[in-house]
């Protein structure tokens, strides 16, 4: 930490960081790494937004959620990557008191965000498989903008910082295991309704649907648990920099290349935009 020694006072101005590393070769190789994963994680979540509020067969639900995903993981990513990237061209990582508060509110925010995303669009697999007749009703545009407003009001009721620091990790925990347990409940639905389907081929278009989500969750959750829940002194501090670089940084550039790769309908919607380009 820097200190600011004011009479008998000693302020705290700004906290030394911990590099992943202090050779001077290996900065600069890790340098150009994050930049580039940085820059596909921009452009990748954009050209998914992009592309979902540009194809009329991607206005649904499940694309409406996923554009909000792909713009948190923008968020979550731009939160620590700059100054990171940063970091690893000078000589002493530090960073003030106000920016970390606005480094670790803004992470906390957009995670939180993503962890309610997450378990709203398992609701809505949920509702698309099991109950397919109500689907519109069920997840109407109202219903999926009151979904995704709670994501924020939610967020922003855990973010008084005269509530003592207790409170806010608590609620942090609540909000894991609440959306995790959301999650866990719709695909227990969702395998059930899928085992008891007559056609081979209807279940495996279903399964199809949620492939690219569970394998989503699967990153996300799992990583957290790693960092937030396993055993301190089962890992070492390098060990926990590693993941939590992968959390932040890795995981949101994966993400449009999961959906991207393993969605028949935005791949059909993609192909559709590239000949509308090339033939006009």
């Amino acid at each position: 930490m820097d200190y600011l020694v004011d009479g008998n006072h000693t302020a705290v101005t700004g906290f030394i960081l911990l590099a992943l590393t202090e050779d001077p070769t290996l900065r600069v190789v890790l340098f150009m790494v994050i930049l580039c994963i940085y820059l596909v994680t921009i452009y990748g979540n954009l050209s998914t937004i992009i592309l979902i509020r540009i194809s009329s067969q991607l206005h649904h639900p499940m694309y409406f959620f996923l554009s909000h995903l792909a713009l948190t993981d923008i968020g979550l990513s731009s939160s620590v990557t700059p100054n990171m990237l940063i970091n690893f061209l000078v000589e002493t990582n530090t960073i003030t008191c106000l920016g970390c508060g606005i480094q670790h509110g803004s992470a906390a925010f957009f995670g939180t965000v993503e962890f309610f995303l997450l378990a709203a669009m398992a609701y809505d697999r949920f509702v698309a498989i099991c109950n397919p007749l109500l689907y519109s009703m069920k997840m109407s545009t109202q219903v999926c903008d009151q979904l995704f407003s709670v994501a924020y009001v939610v967020e922003l009721s855990c973010s008084d910082v005269s509530i003592p620091a207790v409170v806010p990790s608590f609620s942090a925990g609540s909000i894991i295991m609440v959306t995790l347990l959301i999650i866990a409940t719709s695909y227990i639905y969702i395998l059930i309704t899928i085992l008891k389907m007559p056609s081979t081929q209807g279940r495996h278009k279903a399964f199809s649907t949620c492939t690219s989500h569970l394998t989503a969750v699967t990153l996300y959750y799992g990583t957290v648990t790693f960092i937030y829940v396993m055993p301190k002194s089962g890992y070492s501090t390098d060990q926990k920099k590693v993941v939590s670089e992968f959390y932040m940084v890795v995981i949101p550039m994966l993400k449009p290349l999961i959906y991207s790769l393993r969605n028949n309908e935005i791949k059909a919607a993609l192909r559709r935009q590239l000949g509308r380009k090339i033939f006009s």
